[in-house]
C-alpha cells in the first residue's frame, strides 16, 4: 500500500496515467462525483472554490463513481462535457471508477486508511461528493461529509490554513 499520496497514479478520462506526485506542493480537494445525484449541484460550488484559490496553489480533483445508486451513468468525455456545460467545471475530472470497498481505486483505499471517520464503515466515502483535503505536503488533513456544501466556512478556513503552510516534502 502507498505510503504517500504522491506514490499513487490515477487515470484521466482518456485512460492515461497521471502521477499524483505531479501535484506535489499543491493543496488538493479530492471529491467523488456523480452526474445524476441530488448533490451534483455542488459541482458549481467546487468550481467557485477552485476559481478563488487556484492561483495560490489549490486544485480540485473529481473522481466520478457509480458506487452509490449507479448515479454516474455517463462515461469518458461525456462526464467532463456534462460538468462543463451544466456547472462550468474547469477543474480536472478523472476516470470513472470504484471509491469504496475492496475493489476501490488505490487512491480511495489510501484516503480511507488516512482518515478517521468514526461513523463510516471502513472509512470509505459515505455517498457521492465526500471531500478530502490534502495539504501541500501530501498529508490528508481533513474530510467533509457529502452534505457539507463547498461554500461552508469550515472548508474555506481549512483550505486557507493549508495554503499558508510551507512545502517541506520533496525539497532538495
Amino acid at each position: 500500500m502507498a505510503q504517500s499520496i504522491y506514490d499513487l497514479e490515477v487515470k484521466d478520462l482518456a485512460g492515461r496515467k497521471v502521477k499524483l506526485s505531479d501535484y506535489r506542493g499543491k493543496v488538493l480537494m479530492i471529491v467523488n462525483t456523480a452526474s445524476a445525484c441530488g448533490l451534483t449541484p455542488q459541482l458549481k460550488g467546487l468550481q467557485k472554490l477552485y476559481d478563488k484559490y487556484k492561483d495560490q496553489g489549490f486544485e480540485v480533483l473529481g473522481f466520478p463513481s457509480a458506487d452509490f445508486g449507479g448515479q454516474e451513468p455517463l462515461k469518458g468525455d461525456a462526464i467532463q462535457k456534462f460538468c462543463e456545460v451544466n456547472y462550468g467545471v474547469g477543474f480536472k475530472i478523472f476516470e470513472k471508477g470504484k471509491v469504496k470497498g475492496s475493489s476501490a481505486q488505490p487512491l480511495f483505499k489510501f484516503l480511507a486508511k488516512e482518515t478517521k471517520q468514526f461513523f463510516v464503515r471502513d472509512n470509505y466515502p459515505m455517498w457521492n461528493f465526500q471531500k478530502y483535503l490534502v495539504d501541500r505536503n501530501g498529508k490528508v488533513v481533513d474530510y467533509f461529509i457529502p452534505w457539507t456544501l463547498p461554500k461552508d466556512d469550515k472548508i474555506a478556513e481549512q483550505i486557507e490554513k493549508c495554503l499558508k503552510q510551507p512545502v517541506t516534502v520533496g525539497l532538495v
